[in-house]
């Protein structure tokens, strides 16, 4: 049941990663936009999601190499001091950063914009306990290094469809029907929402 509990949450953190413009949709229908182009739309999702599933894939990587010298106790308590201390500066600095890539970007240059976004949003972090768990479960991935490697990259996979199904949906709706127009009178917050994602993050941590 923790496991089922573990992958579900790995889907939802995917589909709230895709809901947030900041990882994505945004700029694929303004791509879309610019270009006077669907295909332009469609096409763009695939480095933005490659970008956000090797940010995460190296967040987890790590989290692998660090278990096999470290107690999981202390790799615990290690990840949450680390995605709190993010939160906190999010919360009193705000998302401050601005990674410029222009409407006449190539894939590889979308790929590499959303690799940065993910890496400075901490997107990578928020799927620490997910994982952890998951390797917990998995007796062999307490034993070595290469199960917890293939348990990690599942969790990628999960994680980066669900991104990828939400923000196609969004980017669908945006482009054929609604337009950039709606935003100017419906916003959400995403990054005071972000923020609240990390923190609840590094508590889960502590009190697993």
């Amino acid at each position: 049941m923790t496991s089922i509990w573990a992958w579900l949450s790995l889907a939802g953190l995917g589909a709230f990663h895709g809901a947030n413009p900041a990882m994505g949709w945004l700029f694929a229908v303004a791509l879309g936009l610019h270009g006077q182009s669907a295909r332009v739309v469609w096409l763009s999702l695939v480095p933005i999601a490659a970008g956000h599933a090797a940010s995460i894939t190296l967040v987890l990587a790590a989290v692998v190499v660090f278990g096999t010298v470290m107690d999981l106790r202390s790799l615990q308590l290690a990840a949450a001091v680390f995605i709190l201390a993010l939160a906190g500066y999010y919360g009193l600095c705000g998302h401050r950063h601005r990674v410029i890539v222009g409407m006449r970007t190539g894939m590889a240059g979308l790929a590499l914009w959303s690799f940065l976004m993910a890496t400075s949003h901490g997107a990578g972090l928020m799927l620490v306990p997910a994982v952890l768990s998951l390797c917990l479960a998995d007796q062999s991935a307490v034993a070595g290094m290469t199960s917890s490697l293939s348990v990690s990259l599942a969790a990628v996979a999960v994680h980066t469809a669900a991104m990828l199904a939400v923000i196609s949906a969004i980017a669908l709706v945006i482009y054929a029907w609604l337009g950039l127009a709606v935003l100017r009178s419906t916003w959400i917050n995403f990054d005071r929402l972000w923020t609240l994602a990390l923190g609840a993050t590094g508590l889960i941590l502590l009190a697993s």
